[in-house]
């Protein structure tokens, strides 16, 4: 069996952004692989050290040049090969999930694992949206996995707590944190990973049509009151500061 692990390449949580004519600017912004991503790059190396019949881990992104360096991680950390559809455009989750399911067939992968919410879109789109598209079983949030034949178990989160599930392959699933703590790559493997095959993919050959444009984007802002508090009266600046903490900033009940 192969598995297919969808890759994305997002800002550090710590990167500050800018705006560029009502565009997310990124340059000079520092970028890492996808967290929830890379809990997916590891599964599927736990999977294959557990005894798993996986005949090679693949792994995919589509997107700008940039996210080579997302493939590359993924490689060095031990993904045998990658495929890169690259392409500047911005699409919806809906239309990337035809790539995804042109992709799983023609690598014959009868599991994908997919982070269980980008960190850049903030959505939890993409692996329904393949599975639908796929007709596959989806187990969404999933926080233990283990593979057994054709048949894969584990447990994932709900409302209320988390629940065992059972499905038989093919199948896909989405990751969290909790899954798993990905590995380092290590520097032999970083340089075995610039010898692995990295291929490249023209978009146009997935008939790509997104069915959503962003037209506009902005950074919320909050901007300082500066409230400054009489301390001359300890009792009463104590009041004060606890009327502006509840009745302004409602920071506190």
């Amino acid at each position: 069996m192969n598995i297919l692990i969808l890759v994305r390449q997002v800002p550090d949580a710590e990167a500050r952004v800018k705006i560029n004519a009502q565009q997310v600017d990124l340059d000079g912004a520092t970028l890492v692989i996808d967290g929830m991503d890379e809990y997916g790059v590891e599964e599927a190396l736990r999977l294959r050290e557990s005894g798993a019949p996986i005949e090679q881990i693949i792994a995919l992104a589509i997107g700008p040049k940039r996210n080579e360096d997302a493939l590359r991680t993924a490689l060095a950390m031990g993904v045998d090969r990658a495929i890169h559809v690259e392409t500047d455009e911005k699409f919806d989750a809906v239309t990337l999930s035809r790539v995804v399911a042109q992709v799983a067939q023609a690598e014959n992968a009868t599991l994908i694992l997919a982070g269980g919410q980008e960190a850049d879109w903030d959505s939890q789109a993409l692996g329904a949206a393949s599975a639908e598209r796929l007709g596959w079983p989806q187990l969404t949030w999933t926080n233990e996995l283990k593979l057994d034949g054709d048949t894969i178990t584990g447990r994932h989160d709900v409302d209320d707590g988390n629940e065992s599930f059972r499905a038989t392959l093919p199948a896909v699933v989405t990751t969290q944190q909790g899954l798993n703590e990905p590995r380092y790559p290590t520097l032999p493997n970083i340089m075995k990973a610039k010898k692995k095959e990295l291929r490249k993919d023209d978009p146009a050959g997935y008939g790509l049509s997104s069915k959503v444009r962003t037209v506009n984007a902005e950074i919320q802002t909050r901007a300082r009151l500066n409230r400054m508090i009489d301390g001359k009266d300890a009792q009463a600046a104590a009041q004060q500061l606890l009327d502006l903490l509840r009745n302004e900033a409602k920071v506190i009940a």
